[in-house]
């Protein structure tokens, strides 16, 4: 038997298992989305990140990369122990068709196994479901665990579609709308704007002198 797993989102720059093959290419029917709680790797159950999940929509295609392991049952079990941990705030396992930059008729593999989160907010605790851009770069921008800061999981993303020459405009702009809650932040630092200035300076009470008295300085 063989395994054929497809990374989408940190999976792409960062296995982090045993493979013995990885081509790139595309699903369909398919986007990323920003809409998944991760409250262990970058971010808190009191403030959780945002990472990637897959939604459908009829018309598009995803990017990424499809890992093939090889050898055996216990080869494959030890892969799936390791996604399974890693990708524990995913609730379902489905199979997708698989293609090749250049032939989008024709699968190049079949029944690729895909980490996904239902888009229930109701039925998935994990799901948080889209928000306004402005918001979600803010979670972004603040949010982090102990893998590290939410918004460099972002950044990673976004130079991991780049190195394969598949951007996501979404991506895009996301990142870039928090490269703009993390520029406003640090001006608001440098300037203090965000700080009431207080003078540590104690308040001397001049009396006026008398006619032809001298004050002297010691």
């Amino acid at each position: 038997m063989v395994l054929w797993v497809f990374g989408y989102g940190s999976l792409i720059w960062k296995p982090g298992f045993d493979f013995d093959e990885k081509i790139l290419g595309f699903i369909k029917g398919y986007k990323r989305t920003f809409n998944l709680a991760c409250i262990d790797h970058r971010g808190t159950p009191q403030h959780p990140a945002r990472t990637c999940t897959l939604e459908s929509e009829d018309e598009d295609i995803c990017w990424g990369i499809a890992y093939c392991v090889k050898g055996g049952l216990e080869k494959e079990r030890e892969a799936m122990q390791y996604l399974e941990r890693r990708e524990c705030e995913y609730d379902q396992k489905i199979s997708v068709d698989f293609y090749r930059d250049g032939n989008s008729l024709e699968p190049a593999v079949t029944d690729v196994l895909v980490f996904v989160s239902t888009p229930d907010p109701v039925g998935n605790k994990y799901y948080l479901g889209p928000a306004a851009l402005e918001d979600m770069a803010k979670q972004i921008a603040t949010a982090s665990g102990p893998n590290g800061y939410n918004r460099d999981y972002l950044f990673s993303m976004e130079k991991a579609l780049s190195n394969i020459s598949h951007e996501d405009d979404s991506i895009i702009v996301l990142a870039d709308e928090v490269r703009k809650v993390l520029s406003r932040s640090t001006e608001k630092k440098v300037t203090g704007s965000d700080i009431p200035l207080k003078s540590h300076t104690p308040v001397v009470h001049i009396s006026a002198l008398p006619e032809g008295t001298v004050a002297v300085s010691t």
